[in-house]
């Protein structure tokens, strides 16, 4: 991946009005250049469209983007890591792991949330390290593990998923109950007698956001 030619590339669509717009958005808490992602997939299309033909992922790029100010770099490089996720590496959760705790913030977790999906998926063994992470001090960890099944429908280890959201109940911080609510919501359209039965069982633990979003689906079919 050239990274240099990808800077050219995206700088010359910024819109700093629109940066602000994007920023504010995101209650300041990154600076935009003010690129949308339709423009921004656009703009890197050219070199991800060769990018499979390296069969490996190109992780100096990727730490590149990171390092970048503006927000659209990182979207760049979980853009890139999305397409190559079947070029993970079980060693490469650890690299991941690091972009979770770096430049933290809901927009980025909640994607990186795919191919830490397939990394798991593939290694089944890494399920203990969302076990870990389930644990873990940082709120962004928490939430990654609760939400890395979402798409794996019948795939789901419902045994994970239970454990991994009971190791965080009373908790106090919305992006972890949001992400419990999420979580169960989505995973009741492929099970919804296991999450119904889960919710009659918890009621009592769960926060009021992770009850009323856990039940929208539920609530709508009953």
């Amino acid at each position: 991946m050239n990274f240099k030619q990808f800077c050219s590339d995206i700088l010359i669509l910024s819109d700093p009005e629109k940066g602000k717009q994007m920023s504010s958005y995101m209650r300041d808490q990154f600076e935009f250049l003010g690129v949308p992602a339709e423009r921004r997939r656009e703009s890197s299309k050219k070199q991800f469209d060769t990018a499979r033909e390296e069969n490996e992922i190109d992780w100096e790029f990727v730490e590149a983007c990171w390092e970048q100010n503006f927000r659209e770099f990182q979207y760049v490089a979980i853009d890139y890591l999305i397409l190559m996720q079947h070029f993970l590496e079980k060693e490469d959760l650890d690299r991941i792991k690091d972009l979770v705790l770096t430049k933290s913030w809901w927009d980025t977790v909640d994607n990186l949330n795919k191919p830490i999906g397939t990394l798991v998926m593939t290694y089944p063994e890494l399920e203990d390290e969302m076990i870990a992470w389930s644990k873990a001090d940082n709120i962004w960890l928490r939430r990654s593990a609760i939400i890395f099944q979402l798409g794996f429908k019948k795939y789901t280890n419902k045994e994970l998923l239970s454990e991994i959201i009971q190791n965080n109940f009373d908790s106090r911080e919305f992006f972890i109950n949001k992400a419990i609510g999420w979580a169960l919501r989505e995973f009741s359209k492929t099970d919804p007698d296991w999450v119904a039965e889960f919710l009659r069982e918890y009621k009592h633990r769960l926060a009021t956001i992770s009850y009323r979003e856990a039940t929208k689906i539920l609530n709508k079919t009953n």
